[in-house]
């Protein structure tokens, strides 16, 4: 099953969070930070959205940094692979 967001909206595949620190303790699942970066999975058309004209920025394949905190982010389960759905407003840069 795929997942094809609307409007403004990006499918972001997580990056995976280092379980260990620096000095080798691991960290148990409640202990991790939610990484800032993400694999852009699919990017929805862009378009008139909410009155005003956007253009999809960003592409598949792109990785990108993202606030670990954005309120809006609404986490999907598909296939045993978590995914997040934004808006592409919410991006803070693509990382090159």
């Amino acid at each position: 099953m795929n997942l094809k967001p609307l409007g403004d909206r990006v499918v972001l595949k997580l990056d995976e969070v280092i379980e260990k620190t620096k000095s080798g303790i691991v960290l148990a699942g409640s202990a991790k930070e939610k990484p800032q970066t993400a694999k852009v999975v699919a990017v929805g058309p862009g378009g008139l959205v909410d009155g005003k004209e956007v253009k999809m920025e960003v592409k598949p394949g792109d990785t990108v940094l993202i606030n670990k905190y954005t309120a809006s982010m609404g986490e999907v389960k598909l296939d045993d692979e978590e995914y997040l759905i934004i808006r592409q407003g919410e991006i803070l840069a693509i990382v090159e």
